[in-house]
């Protein structure tokens, strides 16, 4: 891992990053792909839920909420 490269959990609320790499295996993996995490697109952190997870993320046009537990699997650089 690259040290400019977190995991998409570290980056605050109002940041925006690029993927950089998914640490998910099989369906997970597919999931997140298939929601648009794919290599270099542009993610914008947009808020937490009042408990804390899920974090709703902007990406590809859509608003997409995850767990920290998949946000942990999904490395990043922030822009």
């Amino acid at each position: 891992m690259n040290s400019n490269t977190v995991t998409l959990r570290e980056i605050k609320s109002g940041k925006k990053c690029t993927v950089e790499d998914l640490l998910s295996k099989g369906k997970a993996r597919n999931r997140l792909l298939d929601l648009g995490f794919v290599k270099n697109s542009i993610i914008e952190v947009l808020q937490k839920s009042p408990s804390g997870d899920p974090v709703a993320y902007f990406v590809k046009g859509c608003v997409i909420a995850l767990r920290s537990e998949d946000a942990e699997n999904i490395l990043v650089k922030e822009i």
